[in-house]
């Protein structure tokens, strides 16, 4: 049977001496997909790293109107085949069409493309800093080698290790990818790295600017990060991976970034569910259910008070959990590790309260799911009741004292997002707020007021990230440009070079007049004086 062509050195070919193949499965029917991709051998892997060696130097002396050219050009053709992209997605995700797919996702992933181009272009991004007394400049450069970039399951198009915020940092920095596309989608990004090749031809970016991989061996993929041609590794997916891929980079002394697992608390103060208790329970129950819990910031975790107010927000947010319907997830493995988390929490000692069970077939859907568990109980044993559970899942934690709070909010690990809600009519809960808000601050990147985690804008403000183990490092960010492009950067210093030798940026001139420079402590898009 003939295999999808694999992306190398600038064409598309058959892989060599794949060690096997795959399809896509239809998670909504549980059916194999037409078309068969291969599982790459060591041959594919060795020529990828032999390209994108080849291809660092010639990224990095790309001028930064030429990358921006090709982002903006790849992010018009994307609209162009917005259809045939779409409905491959669909069929291999099961995420809806409309709005998820085609009025939301892809117009996130074509704007996060232009807005990368216009960084590129502006350049700020590099943090210029001049310091006349000392003859000391320095800013923000390519690292030299390829972004090794590994996409998840949930995004096809805005996470996509061809098309996603790894993607855009990566190239709008001018480091050549290497993009291993999940598996659970092969066709959709074919379709993407097909316009992304096109739009590299057009701009002339070198061969091994661009290159996709389906599937590989894991001690393959640890070795690529081995590899000189790598620079940097990006990822997004389980714990258990990232942290595999992680060891293999800190070995070397390679920058890894990493989003894995998060459970995103939602603290639900007395004086808010006193205002708007059954609100609130749809709040929740609608975030939850959002692609079916399949986002990284689903609220998984929910702190609220024990008494009346908090029985009757367990009521109603039971109420509404036991009455949804299972939705289509994105594949069996994720049906059958939600099935395992849900139990990991209940021998933990979790009440289950409703649902936790498997959804009916055809396809691969769970149960909306809703748990219990006193503040005592979840202190001592903190590790285990903060499993991910990926899918329509929270476990409600309910705290009879301040100290009870104090207590939950200690033993969180680090998330990527953590959410407060207060009254709004009086101030019942600002007391509780300015004790509380600032004990979440440091277990998340995004803290959040009266609002559920679930979106996350494609702004330059946006964080996404986290302390450990939401990400690998909790100074960077996977959203949020230009912010998300230093990951891909090395800091240079130049020290009493003569002008002419400097960087454009560095020397006297602003060679765009629009650059932000940080002149003698002062930040400015004028020359140097």
């Amino acid at each position: 049977m003939d295999l999808h062509p694999v992306l190398i050195n600038g064409s598309w070919r058959s892989a060599d001496a794949p060690t096997g193949s795959f399809s896509a499965t239809n998670p909504t029917t549980g059916e194999a997909l037409e078309g068969r991709y291969p599982i790459s051998s060591r041959a594919d892997i060795e020529a990828a790293l032999k390209a994108a060696a080849e291809a660092g130097p010639i990224m990095r002396a790309l001028t930064p109107e030429t990358i921006a050219a090709f982002l903006e050009s790849y992010a018009s053709k994307l609209e162009e085949n917005r259809e045939a992209i779409v409905q491959a997605a669909h069929a291999e995700t099961g995420l809806p069409v409309e709005p998820r797919l085609s009025s939301v996702e892809l117009p996130r992933t074509t704007n996060q493309l232009r807005l990368a181009a216009r960084a590129a272009r502006e350049r700020s991004w590099t943090r210029p800093t001049i310091d006349t007394a000392t003859g000391i400049r320095s800013l923000h450069e390519p690292l030299g080698g390829a972004a090794l970039v590994f996409g998840p399951n949930n995004f096809p198009f805005a996470f996509n290790a061809i098309s996603g915020g790894d993607f855009a940092a990566a190239i709008a920095a001018r480091c050549p990818v290497i993009a291993k596309v999940h598996t659970s989608h092969p066709t959709t990004s074919r379709l993407m790295a097909e316009c992304a090749h096109e739009a590299a031809q057009e701009h002339r970016l070198p061969s091994g600017a661009i290159q996709v991989l389906y599937r590989m061996d894991h001690a393959l993929a640890s070795e690529m990060i081995a590899s000189p041609a790598v620079a940097a590794v990006g990822f997004t997916g389980s714990r258990s991976a990232g942290m595999t891929l992680k060891a293999a980079a800190d070995v070397l002394g390679k920058p890894s970034y990493l989003e894995m697992s998060s459970i995103n608390p939602v603290l639900l103060l007395p004086g808010a569910l006193a205002e708007r208790g059954e609100a609130l329970a749809g709040e929740l129950f609608a975030s939850c259910m959002m692609g079916v819990g399949q986002f990284c910031t689903s609220p998984g975790l929910v702190l609220l008070p024990g008494g009346a107010l908090g029985e009757a927000f367990v009521q109603s947010a039971t109420e509404k959990f036991a009455s949804g319907t299972p939705g289509v997830l994105l594949g069996k493995g994720v049906r059958d590790g939600l099935e395992e988390s849900v139990q990991t929490l209940i021998d933990a000692g979790a009440t289950l309260l409703c649902g936790g069970k498997i959804g009916p077939e055809p396809g691969f859907r769970f149960q909306p799911t809703l748990l219990k568990v006193s503040a005592s109980a979840f202190v001592k044993n903190p590790h285990a009741l903060q499993t991910e559970a990926f899918g329509p899942v929270s476990l409600l934690v309910i705290c009879e004292s301040e100290s009870e709070w104090h207590g939950a909010l200690s033993a969180l690990e680090g998330n990527l997002t953590g959410s407060l809600y207060t009254a709004t009519q009086n101030n019942a809960d600002d007391a509780l707020y300015s004790q509380l808000a600032p004990a979440l601050r440091v277990k998340v990147g995004r803290l959040l007021n009266d609002k559920m985690p679930t979106g996350v804008a494609v702004s330059p403000a946006m964080n996404h990230g986290g302390p450990f183990p939401a990400t690998g490092h909790p100074g960077f960010t996977a959203v949020g440009i230009p912010a998300s492009m230093s990951r891909f950067a090395a800091l240079h210093c130049y020290d009493n070079v003569r002008a002419e030798r400097l960087p454009s940026l560095l020397q006297n001139k602003n060679p765009t007049g629009k650059t932000w420079r940080l002149i003698d402590g002062v930040w400015t898009t004028a020359d140097v004086a």
